[in-house]
């Protein structure tokens, strides 16, 4: 009797790269959403921005590397690293600044070490952070929320357009008048000038926990998250880790003094700290692969964020603790191994005399 066979392989993942990537990206819609109710068109075009360049930049590297060019540009993986990208920059930013970090993302942190599956840095964090380093005054037009209490008239869907793409703004407007600082910013700053934290949340600026807008932002990006942990796509272990240890660092200081050290709400609901969670250190392919491993990566990148926004020069240090995360990958993953079942962690197998 002859049986039919097709072609390996003949056990199939269940969860393709490209069915993942989908995933991730309709969980970033509610977040995308509601930075454009708050912050206007400015984040939509920059995920368009970066999408063009991730995709001419992902296409030309696989050429370049004699790679099939279909099979890898349509596994989503380049899109999400745009979005991922867009969501961590300013509403204000210039295309060529946007631009530059999505083609930094691609052509050198990625494909430079081998493409998609060997990337030791996680390519968005990696982008931003070269966008920042590079460009740092671009880095700082930052918009407040288009709620009607506060004192600030945003910028109209043209006129942002206009300035992102020409850098022109209507007359009688200087950058200066039209950006904010954020949140994040604006506690660093005024706690460097012995205000207290009770004075500070006086700023219109602050709701409930956090920033005013951003809390709703962080709200939907936590719902597309629990999404991706219902579906499977991501584990729980590093959101939970990453949270906890923001969490125990930002509740300790408070403890100590509440008077220089915002509460675990305001840096858990200001900046990207649940974007991050559930989207950035949950990449599969910068992450840890073990389970205890996984724990101690999310809480490494939580206390870093913590350790870089109140003793750091930068305001938020989500990309920061995430690359120097990235970089402990390799010896987590040594340490917390699980053991071969009928082989020894301690002893070396002796030779067999017959």
């Amino acid at each position: 009797m002859i049986f039919a066979s097709g072609i390996a392989p003949h056990l199939r993942a269940q969860i393709t790269v490209p069915v993942m990537m989908r995933q991730v990206i309709y969980s970033l819609l509610p977040g995308i959403a509601a930075y454009i109710w708050f912050f206007g068109i400015g984040v939509a075009l920059n995920c368009l921005i970066a999408a063009a360049v991730v995709m001419l930049t992902e296409a030309i590297a696989l050429r370049l590397r004699r790679r099939p060019v279909k099979l890898f540009l349509f596994d989503y993986s380049a899109i999400v690293t745009a979005i991922l990208l867009a969501l961590c920059l300013p509403v204000l930013t210039p295309w060529w600044v946007t631009a530059s970090g999505a083609f930094f993302a691609i052509a050198i942190a990625k494909h430079l070490y081998g493409g998609l599956g060997f990337n030791v840095f996680n390519p968005a964090m990696a982008g931003y952070v070269a966008i920042l380093v590079s460009f740092p005054e671009y880095m700082t037009h930052w918009t407040a929320p288009n709620i009607g209490d506060i004192d600030y008239q945003p910028l109209a869907a043209v006129a942002t357009l206009q300035y992102i793409f020409m850098g022109v703004l209507p007359d009688g407007l200087t950058i200066d008048a039209i950006s904010r600082a954020t949140p994040l910013d604006t506690v660093k700053t005024e706690l460097g000038m012995m205000l207290t934290i009770g004075e500070i949340r006086a700023n219109p600026l602050f709701g409930d926990f956090g920033g005013r807008g951003w809390e709703w932002i962080n709200g939907a990006y936590a719902l597309g998250g629990f999404w991706l942990l219902f579906r499977g796509i991501i584990r729980w272990h590093v959101p939970v880790a990453v949270i906890g240890g923001l969490l125990l660092m930002a509740g300790g200081g408070y403890i100590i003094d509440s008077a220089t050290h915002p509460g675990a709400g305001f840096h858990i609901f200001s900046g990207g700290a649940l974007l991050c969670a559930f989207f950035i250190a949950t990449d599969p392919v910068t992450c840890t692969t073990t389970n205890t491993g996984r724990l101690i990566y999310g809480a490494g990148i939580g206390v870093l964020i913590y350790v870089i926004r109140n003793w750091g020069s930068y305001a938020d240090g989500v990309a920061f603790a995430v690359l120097l995360m990235n970089m402990t990958v390799p010896l987590i993953d040594r340490y917390t191994r699980p053991k071969v079942y009928g082989r020894s962690p301690t002893k070396k197998q002796q030779p067999t005399h017959g």
